[in-house]
């Protein structure tokens, strides 16, 4: 017996039986076990060595200017892991699955953090992140052969936001994880910002969850864990909901859609948006690997998919090297 086989059968004896059990997973393309790790090991570390999942670390969380200290889509993906952990192996869950849903999950936001994502439904009608990053994993990825990842972790993907739930547990656990994550330490890098100070929250959030971003963590992870080991679910108590709601509210109203942000939203806009329009009008100018593309998906679909996986701060330079002169630079010939 393999080292992957002990793992699985391990997964029968202590995991819980509402689990997603390894042994049980599929894909679109069958491949040579692993001797050593379970499937969704192996979905994890594709997932970690993509080429999308390393541009993470140069896209915006909320605030585009910003230090070494903020957060950015990367580190946002491994703090939403390490919640999604805490919570999974506290329910007995599978804690692989739910950690390769949470490193996979914003593989497909575009530059510029929610106004890029806006800008990119504006200009073409209609885009979501989560369905994007699904069509990177699934497509993108490995010169347009996809990671072929198992269909419970690409499940979660496409469902850790949107109407409709993830068919797993796991993939529940990293819907509700990725609030807690972004919810807290978005005000955590809002106080380093000045954008809030102590004590503007609601009274409620204080009042239940403490002041430290520490504090608010554990409490909704901890009514989480203990309020989903007595169903066939993952929630929060309806008290702690309305915690998490008021305080989401007042995130929107106070920080992603605050008018001191409106001017880096409308330059987000503005870069992606002429990006668009020149590829569109230049195709020839896209990168050869993407080019190709455009019989199998059209042009429109290509230059989206390239246009959403830049970084920050390529699609900046990449936006000043197309529209801006060359000020500052020597010009052969000048005296």
């Amino acid at each position: 017996m393999t080292i992957r086989e002990k793992r699985e059968a391990l997964e029968y004896e202590i995991l819980s039986p509402l689990a997603a059990k390894s042994r049980e997973s599929r894909r679109r393309a069958p491949i040579v076990p692993c001797p050593f790790r379970t499937d969704f090991q192996r979905d994890r570390d594709r997932i970690l060595h993509s080429k999308a999942f390393r541009r993470l670390k140069r896209k915006t969380q909320v605030y585009i200017v910003s230090g070494d200290h903020y957060r950015t889509r990367m580190t946002h993906s491994l703090e939403v892991s390490q919640i999604a952990r805490t919570i999974a192996r506290g329910l007995c869950l599978n804690e692989d699955l739910t950690e390769a849903i949470a490193l996979g999950h914003d593989v497909g936001h575009t530059p510029f953090g929610h106004a890029g994502e806006a800008a990119m439904a504006e200009i073409i009608g209609h885009f979501a992140h989560n369905e994007q990053s699904l069509r990177v994993v699934e497509y993108l990825e490995r010169d347009g052969a996809g990671l072929n990842l198992t269909f419970e972790v690409k499940d979660g993907i496409v469902n850790h936001t949107g109407k409709h739930l993830p068919k797993t547990l796991e993939g529940r656990i990293v819907r509700i994880a990725d609030r807690i994550a972004y919810l807290c330490h978005d005000y955590d890098d809002s106080l380093r910002a000045g954008m809030l100070e102590a004590g503007d929250l609601p009274t409620l959030v204080y009042a239940k969850l403490g002041h430290t971003t520490s504090e608010m963590i554990t409490g909704m992870v901890s009514d989480l864990i203990v309020h989903s080991e007595k169903r066939e679910d993952i929630a929060l108590s309806p008290a702690m909901q309305e915690i998490m709601d008021a305080f989401r509210a007042f995130m929107f109203e106070h920080i992603y859609h605050s008018e001191r942000l409106a001017r880096e939203r409308k330059q987000a806009v503005f870069v992606l948006r002429e990006l668009y329009a020149h590829y569109m009008e230049n195709f020839e100018e896209l990168p050869e690997e993407f080019r190709r593309y455009e019989t199998r998906w059209g042009r429109q679909q290509t230059v989206v998919d390239y246009v959403a996986g830049l970084s920050d701060n390529y699609a900046v330079h990449t936006f000043a090297r197309i529209f801006m002169p060359p000020v500052g630079f020597s010009v052969p010939g000048d005296a």
